[in-house]
């Protein structure tokens, strides 16, 4: 029993079910009469209640089922477009020329695919790399055209992985495995003789900013990462649940792949933010990316808004990669020591 004026906890989509049909139950009841057949035809409704509440506590009980065990296929669309799997443009196709085309392995087995695209060698951000983490549908050689613009305005590297589960690398998506798959290309960022002493920009687009605010969290201290990129993404995936699909809001609590950028977000306190948000996204509502900005203790955090952006096509507003140029200007100028 729980103690005088604790709160009780929201009841679930299953009791919410049984506590309407009992009580529809209780409208079926009729008064005592005192003929053996009234209280028969009262027994029998009562039956027939009873019935129909484990009825409905079944299909209650698979739907929620199927919520559980399908959630990866909804949140980790990486067959969308459908030729997502297979189709995966390569950066020759937008005029880059400086690039390779990696495999690389993960500690559990997994090989993931990437593209490092070299900006302009003698250029001020020749030593930087912004390593990039896409949404959750399509693949990397969707994003190509950001990576274009990426390096054209401001003159760095850019590093493109692949999720487990998307394009050509192995696997199936979850939350445990994409979070290693980060921290795979960070490992080998590191590792690479190439890049090793390259300042890093980790930037992530809504599902990737989730990606990359655990990243960061993680590997603030090692004094590479110099800057964090936030576009579209959201407070965490049960608070999304709501959003998107408004009749499981009673069942968040089975969301099993959290993202939790809220709790997250706070710890990081040593590198700068710039937060970008379309305030006409349909997907994540805008109070996410304004709640996280509020929740961050970074040193320096830059809160920019596109004011016609949506979900997908903020990229394109006025602005946007002016913004990017700023603030890489301000984490990363100047060479490294």
């Amino acid at each position: 029993m729980s103690p005088p004026g604790a709160s009780m906890p929201p009841p679930t989509y299953l009791q919410q079910t049984v506590s309407l049909l009992s009580t529809v139950a209780g409208y079926m009841r009729l008064p005592a009469l005192a003929t053996s057949r009234a209280q028969s035809a009262i027994a029998s409704r009562r039956r027939a209640a009873a019935e129909l509440t484990e009825v409905v506590q079944g299909i209650a009980a698979v739907l929620t089922s199927l919520l559980y065990f399908k959630q990866k296929a909804l949140i980790y669309p990486s067959h969308i477009p459908p030729s997502a799997r297979t189709d995966v443009p390569r950066p020759s196709q937008f005029g880059l020329k400086d690039f390779e085309e990696l495999v690389i392995p993960t500690n559990d087995g997994e090989k993931l695919s990437a593209f490092y695209i070299r900006g302009p060698r003698r250029g001020r951000f020749a030593n930087c790399t912004v390593l990039m983490f896409h949404g959750n549908a399509g693949n990397i050689g969707h994003r190509l055209p950001i990576a274009r613009m990426l390096i054209n305005s401001i003159g760095c590297n850019v590093f493109m992985l692949e999720y487990r589960g998307y394009g050509l690398s192995t696997g199936e998506p979850d939350e445990k495995g994409i979070t290693l798959d980060a921290q795979t290309a960070l490992d080998y960022l590191r590792s690479r003789a190439e890049t090793r002493s390259h300042k890093l920009i980790v930037y992530g687009q809504s599902l990737g900013g989730a990606v990359s605010i655990k990243l960061v969290a993680k590997n603030q201290n090692a004094g590479d990462i110099v800057g964090l990129i936030l576009e579209n993404t959201f407070i965490s995936m049960r608070a999304l649940i709501p959003s998107v699909i408004p009749p499981a809001k009673y069942l968040t609590m089975l969301c099993h792949q959290v993202w939790p950028s809220e709790s997250l977000l706070p710890s990081i306190t040593e590198i700068p933010i710039l937060f970008m948000s379309g305030l006409q996204d349909e997907i994540v509502p805008p109070f996410h990316m304004r709640r996280l900005y509020e929740v961050s203790t970074a040193p320096t955090k830059i809160w920019k808004t596109l004011p016609s952006g949506d979900h997908n096509s903020s990229v394109l507003e006025e602005g946007y990669f002016e913004a990017i140029y700023e603030f890489v200007s301000n984490a990363a100028g100047g060479e490294k020591s």
